[in-house]
């Protein structure tokens, strides 16, 4: 590790907003990543772990602690145990986007539909990121990580890490703390090695303007994706102030079956898959021979925030008077800095559009970045 002249968050986070922190540390190798937060466990101080600051919402004040900058890179190739995969070990600090063209160029499938997404491997399985229906957690096997209350490192399978829509037990969610209070030193996920695929989800095929199982190539849907993304501002360019967010603001809303149809039949929706796995446990001592049927229940429904946005009356460039914060001229999910925002224009922003919705549909929409020292 070694410890650098701190430099403000805002220089350091896509969103452009945040005070210098007290010290800072820039790790290059994993001995000096547990090296840095053994110490600064030890210490006692508040501390935070910065990858590419892509999703990461600051507020106006110095921070107090330690900022430890993620900066190791790697990917190493093992054996899966199942046939026609292979399984891909990647260093927390390496760009996200770097190991997806990393397996697409090499022909390994179930990250493509996620190209573009601005960030670090690290990261991925703490917000459990996701674009157009496939979410990392299709293909994470495991995690290598460090727990703050000992200080020790192990190994986690992803089946315990709670990965659900957007979360984990990673995750400091606004106004709570992490179930575990951990950072992720690499991660392993389980590829499919095939340089094309039938794509089946229907955010995708949507997305890629499919209408039949015919196989498409992966470089071909990685094209698709980044230009997809980019019409819509989601990929960074430091020239598009479009671009100077942290991506989706709110997280599209999961709501019940029966939220949805109080929605207007217009708004973009798509079903969360029930589990089809349920366990129904019936104690021996009571258990008489019979087997209650299995309910059969609507799944919960996604919903499109964006969408709910603009009919809330908030179009893509929407800006609060006198704000340097604007929504995106291109996507009205993307809050933005247009140049010198501060945090607390940026949740003045939110806060009204949250309102707006609320009124209009009854849904508090959550945000998806994390937040520090920041309230909405």
């Amino acid at each position: 590790m070694r410890e650098v002249e701190p430099l403000r968050l805002a220089e350091l986070t896509t969103l452009r907003t945040g005070g210098a922190p007290d010290r800072m540390f820039d790790a290059t190798t994993t001995e000096g990543l547990v090296e840095a937060l053994r110490e600064t466990w030890e210490r006692g101080d508040p501390w935070l772990v910065l990858g590419g600051g892509s999703n990461l919402f600051v507020g106006d004040e110095p921070f107090d602690g330690t900022v430890i900058r993620v900066r190791t890179t790697g990917i190493e190739e093992l054996p899966s145990p199942h046939a026609g995969r292979i399984r891909l070990r990647v260093q927390a600090g390496h760009g996200w986007d770097d190991l997806v063209a990393y397996a697409v160029e090499h022909g390994y499938a179930g990250l493509e539909a996620m190209s573009g997404i601005p960030g670090t491997v690290g990261a991925s399985p703490v917000q459990n990121i996701g674009a157009y229906g496939q979410e990392i957690q299709e293909t994470l096997v495991e995690v290598e990580l460090i727990d703050e209350s000992t200080g020790e490192i192990s190994t986690v399978p992803a089946a315990e890490l709670g990965l659900g829509f957007r979360t984990s037990v990673l995750k400091h969610h606004h106004g709570s703390e992490p179930q575990r209070r951990a950072v992720i030193l690499s991660v392993t996920v389980d590829l499919l090695v095939a340089g094309e695929r039938v794509v089946r989800g229907e955010q995708l095929r949507r997305a890629l303007g499919l209408t039949d199982d015919t196989p498409v190539p992966l470089t071909w849907v990685r094209e698709r994706i980044l230009a997809t993304r980019g019409s819509k501002g989601m990929l960074l360019d430091e020239h598009d102030p479009d671009t100077h967010g942290v991506g989706s603001f709110f997280q599209n809303a999961i709501v019940t079956a029966a939220q949805a149809r109080t929605l207007p039949p217009e708004c973009p929706r798509w079903p969360v898959a029930p589990d089809l796995d349920a366990v129904t446990v019936i104690p021996l001592a009571s258990y008489d021979g019979y087997v209650p049927p299995t309910r059969a229940e609507a799944p919960d429904v996604k919903v499109s925030a964006a969408w709910l946005i603009e009919q809330a009356g908030i179009r893509k460039g929407f800006k609060l008077p006198r704000s340097r914060a604007s929504v995106s001229t291109k996507h009205a999910l993307a809050l933005t800095n247009r140049g010198g925002a501060t945090a607390a224009e940026v949740a003045e922003l939110a806060r009204f559009i949250q309102s707006r919705v609320h009124a209009e549909f009854g849904l508090v929409l959550q945000p998806e970045p994390v937040l520090l020292g920041v309230d909405l």
